[in-house]
């Protein structure tokens, strides 16, 4: 039988000698086996149903009532054989593609594999037509296997807000390995999980007791929630300038606080590990928070590979933690801008933190992050002791960092608190007895030893370990730390030591408008010497470590001016204020 379509005439040859309709009837039967003949998708799952109502089948000007189907093994054209691709050998047929992705160690990989190896005529987005339109500047940086695999939400990848196929499997499989209840993949980074989290516990009004060093993450999660914060100040180090971790006594003091004014916390949120790699006692905080029935969040997006050696920490989850937000691809293997979010235990509704992340997470997810995230916890699960060489690797450059005059290396003893641990992976190295800042030592080290570093600090650089560092990377470190120090220690032993960060600006600012409230309200611009004591309308942080020293609804006080132009002079980048440079700032006008 002949189906007209547009201008041309295909024939359509089934290779089962059954009916249309027949074949319809089987299809249906089978959730993933869909023909894309016309464009359209046979089965109605509710990916389909969401994707025909968002129109995504306008392309499909004509469906025949009664017309075989596509063969799965062969396409004949009969105006032109030459214009209609044929499926090689290579290339795999559906149904057997549906057998290999099912027991796959990794589901999500294998489907997304299956899917790109399937000939067919898309109709679909996106617009590079599985590579066949991809820019050449593009595919000549990455090749065309990006653009091959860049697919959207067809019904045999299943769909990321209501998942039942091979996402549920792979979000199944990183649940058991990871030791959740419950595991969603985050294509939206870190960020969107901590937003979640915030929203899903936090209603409006209600308060959220966190770190002031929080990320920007929390502080956007308190505008989009309308919580209140209740901000504990971290231990701080002013011959480092980095802020240590939360500990229980200060959660404890924060909860009595509340109490006393007749409230309670809606959630606490921890910082486990900072991006200094310290860890708070997690246990402890998570037994203070449930004895009230308040759940505990943990931003671990520095700690996804705690609980994969017995050198690490343990994880949040283990100590009792009931949200724990990962970056899997900050020291596992998964694509940047890919995390996880898991829950354990029932304070915290899961379908309610599932609903806050369809609300924040883009409806046309990257199945190339997705899949990332499966083959980063198929690594871990088929590689145990993967970790054994990069903490070994580690704990030999501390060693000699350590013995190099005027350096000094981080760890829990730079803190008067007793902090329970630091990821052994994360090396920060001081420059305080060479007299220099860390943005004149990174310059150094990037451009005379090729070394790029994870975060630079007013006093310090921090390198990160991790699973694909070398042996030679780490000898270059240590060339490059006796490099500063052969040029600097002697020459500036006895100095005046190099003024040290400031602390204050994470303490002595009041909040006079909640973080909701100031970010609706009416600004405008002053100059930077007429904003001391107005409101700040504005979350201004040296990036990285995104860590806010003015939040909008805060009083700018002398000294937040102070540090953020101090760091500004120093090399730092200024992110989220309006004017950069800081010449100018905007302020709450009401």
């Amino acid at each position: 039988m002949k189906a007209p379509f547009y201008e041309s005439e295909f024939e359509f040859r089934n290779s089962n000698g059954l009916s249309m309709y027949q074949n319809l009837r089987k299809l249906a039967q089978k959730k993933w086996q869909r023909s894309r003949c016309f464009g359209g998708y046979w089965n109605e799952s509710r990916s389909v149903q969401r994707r025909r109502k968002r129109g995504a089948f306008a392309c499909c000007s004509y469906l025949p009532q009664e017309a075989p189907i596509v063969s799965a093994t062969r396409v004949q054209c009969a105006t032109s054989s030459s214009s209609m691709p044929t499926i090689s050998n290579a290339e795999m047929p559906l149904a057997d593609s549906l057998t290999a992705v099912k027991g796959s160690s990794a589901p999500l990989v294998q489907a997304l594999k299956s899917a790109a190896q399937q000939a067919v005529s898309c109709f679909h987005f996106p617009g590079h037509n599985r590579g066949k339109a991809a820019p050449s500047s593009m595919s000549s940086l990455t090749g065309l296997g990006t653009f091959v695999h860049d697919l959207p939400e067809l019904p045999e990848l299943d769909d990321l807000f209501s998942p039942s196929g091979a996402i549920l499997d792979a979000q199944r499989k990183a649940s058991e390995l990871f030791g959740s209840s419950r595991t969603w993949f985050l294509v939206n980074g870190t960020t969107c999980g901590i937003q979640a989290s915030i929203m899903a516990s936090c209603s409006p009004g209600k308060t959220l007791i966190l770190p002031r060093n929080s990320h920007i993450s929390a502080i956007s999660g308190l505008v989009l929630s309308g919580a209140v914060p209740k901000y504990v100040m971290p231990e701080y180090n002013p011959e480092w300038d980095i802020p240590g971790a939360v500990t229980p006594l200060q959660v404890e003091r924060a909860m009595k606080e509340l109490e006393r004014d007749g409230k309670t916390a809606a959630a606490v949120l921890l910082i486990s590990p900072t991006y200094h790699g310290i860890c708070s006692n997690v246990e402890e905080i998570s037994k203070l928070c449930h004895s009230r029935g308040i759940p505990l969040i943990v931003d671990e997006a520095h700690g996804a590979h705690f609980g994969f050696h017995l050198g690490f920490p343990r994880t949040a989850l283990e100590q009792g933690a009931d949200l724990a937000v990962q970056s899997t691809h900050k020291v596992l293997s998964s694509l940047t801008q890919s995390s996880m979010l898991h829950s354990k235990g029932e304070l915290v509704d899961a379908d309610r933190v599932s609903r806050c992340l369809q609300m924040l997470q883009s409806s046309s997810p990257s199945y190339l992050l997705l899949a990332s995230l499966d083959a980063a916890r198929a690594q871990l699960s088929d590689n145990p002791e993967i970790f054994g060489r990069a903490l070994d690797m580690s704990a030999e450059a501390k060693k000699h960092l350590s013995l190099i005059p005027g350096i000094s290396v981080l760890g829990l003893s730079s803190f008067d608190s007793a902090f329970p641990a630091i990821d052994p992976l994360r090396i920060t190295v001081g420059f305080s007895r060479l007299n220099i800042s860390g943005y004149v030592a990174d310059e150094i080290v990037s451009s005379e030893h090729h070394i790029v570093c994870e975060l630079v600090g007013t006093r310090s650089q921090t390198f990160a370990v991790n699973l694909g560092t070398r042996k030679e990377d780490i000898q270059r470190l240590v060339l490059s730390m006796k490099h500063l120090s052969s040029d600097f220690y002697q020459a500036n032993e006895g100095k005046t030591s190099l003024k040290s960060g400031v602390c204050a600006p994470l303490g002595t600012s009041s909040m006079q408008l909640t973080p909701r409230d100031a970010f609706f309200a009416k600004k405008r611009k002053v100059l930077i010497g007429e904003s001391l004591g107005k409101i700040c309308g504005e979350l201004i942080c040296p990036y990285p470590p995104g860590i806010p020293v003015l939040v909008p609804g805060e009083v700018i006080t002398e000294d937040a001016l102070s540090y953020l132009l101090d760091v500004r002079n120093m090399g730092a980048g200024i992110s989220g204020a309006a004017d950069d440079k800081l010449s100018s700032m905007l302020v709450c006008d009401f």
